[in-house]
């Protein structure tokens, strides 16, 4: 059941300060970060300015939601028909400011992944999809039904609309999540010399 607290709304921009923090909290440990930014005493400001970054994008050019009353997380969806991150979108919301951000080698390790996962999005999800960007739970908040709050308008928007879904995930944990919201793994591999992922889809439920 949805506590009044995890009701989800629609993100504005007021909102990507403190979203932006809970999901760098959300995915400080988790094996992408870990690998991309490795120095635990340097993760921190990078991954919430990235964070602040992805934030912005879907707020311009996507559907955003968070959590009423107090942010205690984010989903950040693509629409169908803009599922792809484009470069003259980064342009307008800071994320070619990357490199000097996270560092060169960080930024390198982060391209590599992302020319990966662009691949078997586009191979995978040729269709008109809801392409779920980033969805993190503040780590106090996890394990409490907010993340299931925070994805479910759109879930039923792709329902309605007889459309898939789409997303990738680097933790083991998040596969029985993820598959008690419809999503079945497409893929399961390791980035070059990278972590474990698994790309997932989830079609339409009449």
């Amino acid at each position: 059941m949805t506590t009044a607290a995890a009701q989800p709304v629609q993100m504005t921009a007021n909102h990507i300060s403190e979203a932006a923090g809970a999901l760098a909290r959300a995915f400080y440990d988790d094996p992408l970060m870990t690998w991309i930014l490795p120095r635990e005493q340097r993760r921190a400001r990078p991954l919430t300015w990235f964070m602040t970054a992805a934030s912005k994008y879907a707020s311009k050019f996507g559907e955003p939601f968070t959590t009423a009353e107090r942010v205690d997380g984010a989903a950040l969806w693509l629409p169908p028909g803009d599922e792809k991150v484009t470069t003259g979108r980064m342009v307008r919301t800071g994320m070619l400011a990357a490199p000097l951000r996270m560092g060169f080698g960080p930024f390198m390790r982060f391209m590599k992944a992302m020319d990966v996962f662009e691949k078997l999005h586009e191979r995978d999800a040729p269709e008109r999809h809801w392409y779920l960007m980033v969805l993190g739970v503040d780590p106090p908040r996890q394990g409490q039904g907010v993340g299931g709050s925070l994805i479910a308008p759109i879930l039923a928007r792709a329902d309605a609309e007889g459309l898939p879904c789409y997303l990738e995930t680097l933790k083991t944990r998040n596969l029985g999540f993820y598959r008690k919201h419809g999503f079945e793994v497409v893929v399961e591999d390791d980035l070059p010399s990278g972590p474990h992922f698994w790309t997932m889809k989830r079609a339409p439920r009449a």
